[in-house]
């Protein structure tokens, strides 16, 4: 597999080698040695999850307290999603900048975001499912989010699908009432770059 680091530090993208034959095809998506070669410390492994979206919606920008945060390993099972991971570090030399990455199940890359970091997906086609492994279990007392249209961040989710219809965006109740990352950085409830930093320094 070839890791990528994205535009925000702490995020990568990976890409898989597919072996494919008239039976269909196979793929590792995730190796632990390969992983830590080019992260720099293991994935803690305590939850994961599974979620399918119509097209059009968005889930994110979500991000949790630190420490411990949560770490998100991320691949697209069926259909596609893009992918956004945003930096919401407070004092990080990127903060406010975000990168995406197009998965799906042609060819099936993965996204890892490191501690610290928001993240968030549109789904680009009905029955787009999304596979998850966390670094901890949610806790909804240390849940965080940002609004995925905030115009201060400016992601540029797509307005039509890869077949060409138009998407809309859908939002979740929690979703739509998230604080712009201004508002986030004026309450307070942003993790700060340094306590990151020292969180990860931790782990390796």
């Amino acid at each position: 597999m070839k890791f990528r680091e994205l535009a925000v530090p702490g995020a990568w993208e990976i890409t898989p080698r597919r072996f494919e034959d008239p039976r269909g095809l196979f793929l590792e998506w995730f190796r632990e040695s390969a992983f830590a070669d080019a992260v720099g410390q293991p994935l803690r492994l305590a939850q994961a999850n599974c979620s399918v979206s119509a097209a059009g919606v968005v889930r994110g920008i979500h991000f949790a307290d630190v420490p411990p945060s949560q770490a998100k390993y991320v691949t697209c099972l069926a259909g596609a999603v893009l992918d956004a991971v945003v930096d919401v570090r407070v004092g990080s030399p990127t903060f406010g900048r975000w990168d995406t990455v197009l998965l799906d199940d042609a060819d099936r890359r993965a996204v890892y975001l490191s501690e610290g970091l928001g993240h968030a997906f549109m789904s680009l086609q009905d029955g787009s499912a999304v596979a998850y492994l966390c670094s901890e279990e949610y806790a909804p007392q240390r849940e965080r989010a940002v609004h995925p249209l905030d115009p201060g961040i400016a992601v540029a989710w797509p307005t039509v699908s890869p077949d060409g219809t138009p998407l809309t965006p859908r939002l979740s109740d929690r979703d739509a009432a998230a604080p712009t990352l201004a508002q986030a950085r004026d309450a307070g409830i942003l993790p700060a770059m340094a306590a990151v930093e020292d969180y990860v320094r931790s782990l390796r």
